[in-house]
């Protein structure tokens, strides 16, 4: 079938995504129409240009990507960015700096909830990224993300891991009645899953980053887990890039945009979900997301380069008994930048004074810093690289020098 992506300025079409209908219990849920529109969706000059300018960062994004040295370990921190962020967004208060000391900070058992969330989002993303190179973007897929993102983790109300809901939910107010918004009643739901699904892999005439925001917004629309569809439905945006072939690399992740302008993300979903949909003015939205992390997710990897430049240099100065193994550390900082001296152990095998002589050299090269003061248990960052990363840990350094 080919769908209507017509660029004609006459064509004023604004198609329905559902209407709402009356359920047992005195509420009403927003139930989908079939999806896509009979007469597709049309694509506006407007929105053409924007998906246009877009579509270049991506590409510029791409090829910058390629040409990044070890470029596995500087994929985790973009993931664990976007954890952070993501779990912000459902009201999580920790912050990308609590999840990254996680792993070197606490035992699982005394994380604090808020942190164990992000964490679960970082192993969901990973395996995904993993899952996708032999399973396509699907039903299957999305209820297996959500298994790893939901078990044994915290949840607001019986989540049921890697399982569509049987039972009604809604977003805000305390009953589906005063609720700001009602997704579709199971049984509708499904066929709206089934939709979605066979748009995903439909051979249209969509640009792809629109096509990444229909699938998003119709996720979030459907909502068909009792909990976790956010987080969810945000991870999916990333899959979906990657699946289509736009970046050989998973590094664009929108959250942070999504959380930087919170308030109109969630009126840009609720225009899309409403009787008289804008579909456009998300859209536009999600386009303009796409195109601010793009251009910035450039700027952070001209930034790694040359910091690994940089600091590579500096090692060579090191005779050649400690330079490599002083370059292998660093190399591993990449992943994971703020370490205690335990991890300094793990990755080298040194003895307690050993490790201990490893950051010593490395707070001479002015890579490692201590973070914070403490007693026991003194941790240290990476402090040049993690800035690029986090923007209010640089904002601390400045207001320090």
């Amino acid at each position: 079938m080919a769908y209507n992506v017509d660029i004609s300025m006459n064509n004023i079409h604004k198609p329905k995504i559902g209407r709402y209908l009356a359920q047992n219990g005195g509420f009403s849920a927003f139930t989908p129409f079939d999806f896509p529109p009979k007469n597709g969706f049309p694509i506006s000059p407007r929105l053409y240009k924007k998906h246009e300018e877009a579509i270049r960062l991506v590409g510029k994004l791409d090829g910058i990507t390629r040409l990044l040295p070890d470029k596995d370990f500087f994929l985790l921190m973009f993931i664990k960015k976007d954890a952070a962020f993501s779990s912000q967004i459902e009201g999580t208060k920790a912050t990308l700096q609590d999840a990254v000391a996680a792993s070197v900070t606490e035992e699982k058992s005394r994380r604090h909830p808020d942190v164990d969330d992000i964490v679960h989002y970082v192993e969901a993303v990973n395996y995904g990224i993993e899952r996708t190179q032999t399973l396509p973007i699907s039903l299957r897929l999305m209820k297996e993300l959500h298994e790893k993102l939901i078990t044994n983790a915290r949840a607001t109300q019986h989540a049921y891991p890697g399982e569509f809901r049987c039972s009604q939910n809604w977003i805000g107010g305390k009953t589906p009645a005063d609720a700001s918004f009602v997704p579709p009643a199971p049984h509708d739901m499904h066929q709206a899953l089934g939709d979605l699904e066979k748009f995903i892999h439909a051979k249209d005439e969509y640009p792809s980053l629109i096509k990444a925001g229909l699938i998003h917004a119709q996720f979030e629309t459907i909502h068909p887990f009792t909990d976790g569809n956010g987080r969810t439905g945000r991870m999916l945006i990333a899959m979906y890039i990657h699946h289509a072939k736009l970046l050989e690399l998973p590094v664009l992740y929108l959250s942070s945009y999504f959380k930087k302008y919170q308030k109109l993300y969630y009126q840009k979903l609720n225009t899309y979900h409403d009787e008289d949909a804008d579909v456009d003015a998300w859209l536009e939205f999600f386009l303009e997301g796409v195109a601010e992390i793009a251009g910035s997710s450039i700027e952070t990897c001209a930034k790694i380069t040359a910091l690994r430049d940089r600091d590579f240099a500096n090692m060579q100065k090191l005779g050649k008994r400690s330079a490599g193994p002083t370059l292998e550390i660093v190399r591993k900082l990449f992943s994971q930048p703020i370490v205690g001296v335990a991890q300094i152990m793990k990755w080298t095998g040194f003895t307690l004074q050993g490790s201990y002589n490893v950051i010593a050299r490395l707070k001479n090269l002015k890579i490692l810093e201590p973070l914070g003061v403490a007693d026991y248990g003194q941790k240290y960052v990476y402090a040049d690289y993690y800035e690029i990363f986090d923007d209010t840990f640089r904002g601390l350094r400045l207001k320090k020098k």
